[in-house]
């Protein structure tokens, strides 16, 4: 991967670094070429915005400071910079070039689909472009493994709310559970201090049959006590006559 950026990186300089001039004096934009070639990045910057100051819509002023952004790393400001002068570069004769760079911009954002459009566009205007087939075939070789990767995430998420949901429901049948339980036992409770105080409440029944047993043998207990009193009392009066005939 490091390999193909770095000759992506090569290969874009040397197309891009071109001397695009407009009309008349162009001296800025002559200048920031001259830097643009010995590689110093910063003044060719600086010359091509002192172009673009004079010349706002200046389309080789917009190109060259776009392709020296990108070598130093601003690739999101080159980015714009392309996009704002895609309608020039298509009249301009350099369209292939042009795409193939945009390119090499949208790889370096890892912004990988718009990279295969751009490459295959590139190719469309210069099908024997060796580089562009190359970073092409690259580029949708990274495309095809962020979707994978991508798609990877997405189970894992899915896998991972569905292991949650699974957990919530077990919790909720436990606690379902406990409460059906403690509701049991709730109710058992309930229903034995119930029959307590129902079996407080009432008497023992005794049937017809068992009452005149009863009412029997209370009846006789009463016979056999008063006949010993009456027996007790006849020993008395005896006694009380034998005392007094002696």
């Amino acid at each position: 991967m490091n390999c193909i950026l770095k000759y992506i990186i090569a290969i874009s300089v040397f197309m891009s670094a071109v001397c695009v001039y407009g009309q008349s004096d162009r001296r800025d934009v002559r200048k920031g070429n001259r830097d643009f070639r010995k590689e110093e990045f910063k003044e060719a910057e600086i010359d091509y915005r002192k172009a673009l100051v004079k010349d706002s819509v200046s389309f080789a002023g917009k190109y060259n400071l776009a392709n020296t952004l990108y070598r130093t790393g601003d690739f999101e400001q080159a980015a714009k910079l392309f996009d704002s002068s895609e309608s020039e570069a298509l009249v301009s004769g350099r369209t292939a070039d042009y795409y193939y760079n945009r390119g090499n911009v949208a790889v370096n954002m890892k912004d990988y689909r718009k990279a295969v459009e751009y490459y295959q566009k590139s190719l469309l205007v210069n099908p024997d472009d060796l580089q562009a087939k190359e970073n092409f075939i690259y580029a949708k070789k990274m495309l095809e493994n962020q979707d994978q990767n991508q798609d990877q995430d997405q189970n894992k998420d899915n896998n991972q709310n569905n292991n949650q949901n699974q957990d919530s429901n077990k919790d909720n049948k436990q606690d379902n559970n406990q409460n059906r339980d403690k509701n049991q036992d709730q109710n058992q409770d309930q229903n034995q201090d119930q029959n307590q105080d129902q079996n407080q409440g009432q008497q023992p029944k005794i049937s017809p049959q068992a009452a005149q047993q009863m009412l029997k043998a209370i009846q006789a207990k009463e016979k056999e006590t008063q006949e010993k009193v009456n027996k007790e009392k006849a020993e008395l009066y005896k006694s009380r006559q034998k005392d007094k005939n002696w």
